[in-house]
């Protein structure tokens, strides 16, 4: 599995639009992504997302960064084979982007995704 790093991370948010106003102005820049199930900045390649509770089916527990991976499941695989545990299984979130977490033996959320 090889990796280009850490390019995404996510925060789940109670208020969507108070959250956005805050981040509009903490990156200096408008959502390249405004919908009712996430919010997306793209910062120079970092891509900044806010997810509404209630729309985030990996039932997200607190803030995730993301590993762009070109293959998820080593990337699971190896989480799990270290102790960790599935957090949320790998789907398809449209594209062909792939998307899934696993928490470490110390707890902390780890994400990947791969896309097509």
């Amino acid at each position: 599995m090889t990796t280009t790093g850490v390019k995404t991370i996510l925060y789940p948010v109670r208020d969507p639009a108070k959250a956005k106003e805050l981040f509009t102005r903490l990156l200096g820049a408008e959502p390249t992504a405004d919908s009712l199930y996430y919010i997306g900045y793209d910062i120079d390649g970092q891509q900044i997302g806010l997810v509404p509770n209630g729309h985030a089916s990996q039932a997200m527990t607190g803030t995730t960064a993301f590993f762009h991976v070109d293959d998820i499941n080593a990337g699971m695989q190896a989480v799990l084979d270290a102790g960790g545990a599935v957090q949320q299984e790998v789907r398809d979130v449209g594209g062909g982007r792939q998307v899934g977490a696993a928490t470490d033996a110390e707890g902390n959320v780890i994400g990947f995704i791969q896309d097509a």
